[in-house]
């Protein structure tokens, strides 16, 4: 459905939206996937983004979707997961959103780092402060850390869609 490109544009959050439409953050987030949305529901929707009732209605629901045919001609994937991001998006704005999702991934990746490694430095000193086994894990893992920012900050670009497109090709037996 196009509630979350309307709900992007505006640059809310699903909380946000939630608050001022009166629904919960779970029914925004399962509408944005693409499942059905009551009556009620669309209605506020519609009062909230200040749309008419028919534009939030009239996008696909999941049974037109059931074929890759129908799913593909609409501008639909079928996995769920990417159905709920893309749809309804250009490909400016997919390329966007792959790109703060990488740098969300990266900094969730970076603060499980920051989390883990002082907790593993408390267990070295306490159970084995004569062998400092934590210096290889944080140095293995921090290296890994900088690896993924210089991959996503694009410093350095081991893995580009040009690669991607490579990869793609060559397994399908496909020449370039």
């Amino acid at each position: 459905m196009i509630v979350r490109k309307l709900r992007l544009q505006r640059g809310w959050s699903q909380d946000q939206l939630a608050e001022m439409s009166g629904l919960s953050v779970r029914t925004i987030q399962r509408i944005e996937r693409g499942q059905n949305a009551g009556l009620e529901s669309l209605k506020s929707l519609a009062a909230v983004f200040e749309v008419d009732f028919n534009e939030l209605n009239s996008g696909a629901t999941m049974t037109d979707l059931k074929t890759p045919q129908n799913a593909e001609a609409r501008g639909y994937s079928l996995d769920p997961d990417r159905q709920s991001s893309l749809s309804g998006l250009s490909s400016e704005e997919r390329e966007a959103l792959r790109s703060v999702r990488d740098i969300k991934g990266f900094y969730v990746h970076l603060a499980c780092y920051a989390v883990t490694i002082p907790l593993l430095i408390g267990i070295n000193f306490i159970w084995t402060p004569e062998r400092l086994w934590v210096l290889w894990t944080a140095l293995g893992w921090g290296l890994g850390v900088a690896a993924h920012g210089l991959n996503v900050f694009e410093v350095i670009n081991l893995f580009s869609p040009e690669w991607e497109k490579r990869q793609v090709e060559k397994r399908l037996g496909r020449r370039l």
